[in-house]
């Protein structure tokens, strides 16, 4: 099993939406976790409903930063559009994903996110796969 951290700032959408993805689609390949640089303390309402819809729950996950995570040091770090702002976490390796921040949008902006995040998500597990 791969461990994968799902970083972005506020640990609220993008990366909540991350780990919920590689934790349904990917959890016979994979051990997800999230953390954000400054976490909201909060998973976002809309991020929650835009799971939900594809049959995701993601209510249960917390917000939180990276002194919070119970793993120190993981296989794959990706970063969903942060870039400086994500302190370094040790990791085998370090994967950036351009992926807008869906915040403060309307809910069809936050499937849009959620969609790529799948694709995204999906891509890495085949990667992962095919190494193994």
């Amino acid at each position: 099993m791969k461990k994968v951290l799902f970083v972005c700032i506020e640990n609220s959408c993008r990366s909540q939406i991350a780990e919920g993805f590689a934790k349904s689609i990917g959890k016979d390949v994979l051990e997800a976790y999230s953390a954000g640089s400054k976490p909201s303390g909060k998973v976002n309402p809309t991020a929650i409903e835009v799971m939900r819809e594809i049959g995701i729950d993601i209510a249960g996950q917390k917000s939180k930063g990276f002194l919070d995570l119970p793993v120190k040091k993981f296989d794959y770090v990706i970063t969903l559009g942060c870039k400086d702002v994500c302190p370094f976490v040790p990791a085998s390796e370090h994967i950036e994903w351009q992926i807008a921040d869906p915040k403060d949008s309307e809910i069809n902006f936050f499937r849009k996110v959620r969609d790529q995040i799948r694709s995204e998500v999906e891509k890495l597990i085949q990667n992962i796969k095919e190494r193994n």
